[in-house]
């Protein structure tokens, strides 16, 4: 935010550079009331350097604040208070929106440098269900976010299409399986062999050899083993392809598990070679004692390798691939151990670029306050709720506005914004219960109701024959305007926050207070009035379209200019 850039700069020259300016930059708050001015520098960081009272230091810097940009200094105990020349200000924040469009809140930060994200990953011959909507809106949005403050995302769908479940859905199907009723349903029939694969092993142990030995011959290449495989794995790729569509997430590879079969072998030669592998129960382990985390298994007794021999693996041919200058891994918490292992191991051998790597964890998606479970059966598919989620979004459009003129496709935007902003709302760490009524409330801070204000924001705009004229004067004193205002001047901070954290919720948050702020607005001044402040009103409107359609962007939503 250039204001806050601004006074940085005019402190660092009171101060005689005795502070970094970045470092004045980042003690300047926005304060909670408006009223105590509009930035604020608390003093008290600059107590040891000055050896003085932090409300004398305040008191002193005071006099020394002279800017057009700022009008007002209060000295408010060890804060100093600034109010920002609204008419000013107000005029360069529209201007600069306006000039940039969707372009707005971008910045340069990440200079272009590759980050590669690990998202959805769901399990093949598995349904897509609620439970991998987290990873893959969460990443997806990160991947956006990043996008905009200068990275360049590379998005992995690393499949689950590898290990134990495929040899145990294997002696499912060979015991029980009917190859008619897999081509008719693939995903439905493959998931009920697993069920019952489980339920039955509970009372007869020998199935849960029958599924390791099936395994041990898909990882040494039976012809027969494989082909089942290969015929699972593309019927669920079909599967994911039509929700992923649905959603408009795309990725730039699907190399999955299985990818790194070939791959392996090298890393345990690595591991080997650095005298890292120890034996422990007839088992090849990396011990990690001095990182205080237990063994990492690297090879099982039976010679069978395991997911951090294969994300091992993974990490190498990443880094060496795509010279990532961070590798993010977007996964539940509950797997923050196999991180934590994963980097520990890469480091002890020596990889010094396993520091750019990052764990994402996020909450569970719980139903009735519990996890869903696949093989218990216990769960709830995506594809299943974003239809009926579109279902309940057509429905309310034929009631409110039948002769809207492309209703399926809005009906589509706004259903699937309706689940996606129900996830990334909420901070990504919280578990989430799963509730199909509370995810469709097309009131309160929810993706519909964001979409609707982006649309009334359109049709003000529309009934205002709105268009940009740069010879027009903007003849407002923008007090009414000023609390839009400051809060579309903080769009680039809010992205900035969500980069460095990971964090979507920031930028959902953000556009539900904008929302409000100028639904509230919009609710006490006549904007299409004709009088001198006409156009300054409508191109405050036009900004808050701007920033609304490109924060929902970020989500991953899109933004209907009808509704």
């Amino acid at each position: 935010m250039y204001f806050k850039k601004e006074l940085a700069e005019i402190l660092f020259d009171a101060l005689e550079g005795e502070i970094p300016v970045q470092d004045l930059e980042r003690l300047i708050e926005k304060p909670k009331n408006s009223e105590h001015g509009d930035l604020a520098f608390p003093c008290f960081t600059l107590a040891k350097v000055k050896k003085k009272a932090p409300s004398q230091i305040a008191q002193e810097l005071s006099g020394k604040i002279q800017s057009d940009t700022f009008i007002k200094v209060e000295v408010v105990g060890a804060y100093l208070n600034v109010f920002l020349n609204k008419k000013l200000v107000a005029e360069q924040v529209i201007n600069e929106i306006i000039a940039q469009k969707g372009d707005y809140g971008s910045q340069k930060v990440g200079q272009g440098g590759i980050v590669t994200i690990d998202m959805s990953s769901p399990n093949i011959a598995k349904p897509f269900s609620m439970g991998h909507l987290r990873s893959t809106v969460i990443g997806n949005s990160i991947s956006l976010i990043m996008e905009k403050c200068g990275y360049k995302p590379i998005k992995i769908n690393h499949l689950g299409d590898w290990g134990t479940q495929f040899g145990k859905l294997i002696a499912a199907y060979k015991r029980w399986g009917d190859v008619e009723k897999v081509k008719q349903n693939p995903i439905k029939e493959l998931l009920a062999l697993y069920v019952k694969f489980h339920e039955e092993a509970e009372g007869n142990p020998v199935l849960e050899d029958e599924g390791r030995a099936w395994f041990k011959k898909l990882e040494e290449g039976d012809i027969e083993a494989l082909s089942l495989w290969q015929w699972f794995r593309d019927e669920s790729l079909k599967e994911f392809s039509r929700i992923y569509d649905l959603m408009n997430v795309t990725f730039d590879s699907y190399a999955g598990e299985a990818f790194y079969n070939d791959k392996m072998d090298r890393v345990v030669k690595i591991l080997m070679e650095k005298q890292l592998l120890t034996e422990s129960d007839q088992a090849q382990v990396v011990l990690l004692e001095e990182e205080q985390l237990p063994p990492c298994l690297i090879k099982k007794s039976d010679g069978a390798t395991l997911y951090a021999t294969r994300d091992l693996a993974a990490a190498l041919y990443r880094k060496e691939n795509y010279q990532f200058v961070q590798s993010l891994y977007v996964v539940g918490h509950e797997q923050s151990l196999h991180f934590k292992q994963l980097i520990a191991v890469l480091k002890k051998a020596g990889f010094d670029w396993a520091e750019e790597m990052v764990h994402i964890p996020f909450g569970m998606m719980l139903k009735d306050g519990k996890k869903m479970s696949t093989r218990k059966g216990k769960v709830v598919l995506l594809e299943e709720v974003l239809k009926e989620s579109i279902a309940i979004a057509r429905k309310n459009i034929e009631e409110k506005n039948p002769n809207l003129v492309n209703k399926d496709e809005v009906a589509k935007q706004v259903g699937v914004g309706a689940v996606i902003f129900h996830d990334l709302k909420n901070n990504r760490m919280n578990d989430i219960e799963f509730s199909l009524e509370e995810m469709l409330r097309f009131e309160g801070e929810t993706g519909p109701y964001l979409q609707y204000t982006y649309a009334r924001a359109c049709s003000i705009l529309r009934k205002g024959n709105w268009q940009v004229t740069l010879t027009e004067k903007y003849k407002a004193s923008w007090e009414k305007e000023w609390k839009v205002v400051s809060m579309l001047m903080n769009f680039s901070n809010v992205v900035n926050r969500a980069c460095e954290n990971y964090d979507p919720s920031q930028v959902a948050k953000y556009i539900v207070d904008l929302a409000q702020a100028f639904n509230k607005y919009y609710a006490e001044v006549k904007v299409l009035e004709e009088n001198e402040e006409r156009y300054a009103r409508l191109a405050l409107v036009y900004s808050v379209t701007v920033v609304i359609k490109e924060g929902l962007r970020l989500l991953g939503m899109e933004a209907p200019e009808e509704m």
